[in-house]
């Protein structure tokens, strides 16, 4: 749309909210909304003999739909599959994630009081709210997206919003694969461990692929066992007839009727799982978690945010403080390095791929310390000229503490393959 045409697009724009109902435009289906907004917009512009061509009335037309039942300008981000992250830094700064990479859009909302209504819709939508007494919000949106919403006065650039998309793609490990997240033998031990029901810890930063590579794992599980899932956002995607989903709830307007993953991970408990996976672990149910992967629920995975598989050990002792700090941290750390048999460390490289880069087994405790076996490596090598990156996949031979369950499930050779996969092939 030029410029020149812009004054005379915000006189039709008024016009149009002026001449439908909000109530009546949300129950009409999307087609015969947007025919009647456009049989408005080209009305309007004949009355007041405006300069605005069939497209531009047709991209007004768009946008005025997608301000009464979408997210305004970022509607076509949401629609888009190669999108994985929306991030609105105030009306003028909206950048998309492709492919690991951000992105500066040319989509623009017309003022911070628009990018307000957009994030006060969503806040509605799930019975909060968002102004000056209560400036965050976590949100989800109808196709599971997860929002966080900030204002001012703490955003000092106006209005933000950002947006992590749920994938409604399965992601297997032949698929993980293709992408070099993983390789052959590491992504064979990765299925290995979680049809053999060992307890699994992801660790990684934000957009590593935690999340994914979780959702992989879990089509590993047996279709007869009873899964128990809980996050703060319903993300898991499992594929399992047996499955109970719980979801935290924040405090009301009042301030009332939390319920924590805390809360979750105890009633769990009581539910008779076969497995309990949590979403993400970022608080006191750590404790819990730990208890349950130590009381017979084999087979339990989780997702942490962490550098290093060393620092998952280091967040998760600090988490269980939280839960109970009258435990010694020597206890604390038996605690862990008997429920734990496998820290699987994800990051996003700067080339913008997902990788594995590292797989310990969390052995045994010497004195004081957890003594962690490295199992997998990522090896970098070198630098196409595209910027992407080449790496290798080194397996460490060893004799993981974990071989026993292994071979209870006949898998144990197989695994010791992965390890070793030349000597594999000479045999």
């Amino acid at each position: 749309m030029t410029l020149n045409s812009a004054p005379a697009t915000d006189i039709v724009r008024d016009e149009v909210l002026q001449r439908i109902e909000p109530a009546t435009a949300i129950r009409l289906a999307e087609g015969e909304l947007s025919a009647r907004i456009e049989q408005f917009v080209a009305q309007i512009a004949n009355e007041r003999r405006l300069l605005l061509n069939v497209a531009e009335q047709k991209e007004l037309a768009v946008d005025i739909v997608n301000d009464i039942v979408g997210l305004g300008p970022i509607e076509a981000l949401l629609r888009d599959d190669s999108v994985a992250d929306i991030l609105v830094n105030g009306p003028k700064n909206i950048y998309a994630e492709r492919r690991g990479k951000l992105e500066l859009t040319s989509l623009r909302f017309r003022s911070d009081a628009h990018v307000m209504h957009i994030a006060q819709r969503i806040a509605s939508s799930i019975g909060r709210r968002v102004d000056e007494s209560s400036p965050m919000l976590d949100a989800r949106l109808p196709d599971g997206s997860r929002v966080n919403i900030i204002i001012p006065p703490l955003s000092v650039k106006g209005p933000c919003i950002s947006i992590r998309k749920f994938s409604k793609a399965v992601v297997d490990f032949s698929r993980f694969v293709e992408l070099g997240t993983v390789s052959p033998p590491l992504g064979r031990a990765l299925e290995i461990a979680a049809r053999c029901r060992l307890n699994i810890i992801i660790s990684g930063g934000t957009g590593s692929g935690k999340t994914t590579l979780l959702n992989a794992l879990s089509r590993m599980i047996e279709s007869d066992q009873r899964i128990i899932t809980i996050e703060d956002t319903a993300e898991l995607q499992l594929q399992q007839p047996h499955v109970l989903a719980l979801e935290t709830r924040p405090p009301n307007i009042e301030g009332h009727g939390e319920v924590v993953q805390r809360d979750l991970v105890r009633n769990a408990l009581r539910m008779r799982p076969d497995r309990i996976i949590v979403g993400e672990v970022r608080g006191a149910e750590a404790f819990d978690m730990m208890q349950a992967m130590n009381t017979g629920h084999n087979g339990s995975m989780s997702t942490i945010h962490a550098n290093s598989a060393r620092d998952t050990l280091a967040r998760l002792e600090n988490l269980i403080l939280m839960a109970n700090t009258s435990l010694p941290e020597r206890a604390i750390r038996a605690q862990i390095a008997s429920a734990i048999d496998l820290i699987v460390q994800t990051e996003r490289m700067r080339d913008g791929a997902r990788r594995v880069t590292e797989v310990v087994e969390v052995s045994h405790m010497e004195g004081e310390v957890i003594a962690l076996t490295p199992l997998f490596e990522y090896r970098f090598l070198s630098e196409n000229p595209d910027g992407s990156l080449n790496g290798l996949f080194e397996a460490m031979p060893a004799q993981p503490r974990f071989l026993g369950r292994l071979g209870y499930y006949g898998l144990a050779d197989a695994f010791l393959e992965t390890l070793n996969p030349q000597k594999a092939k000479a045999a």
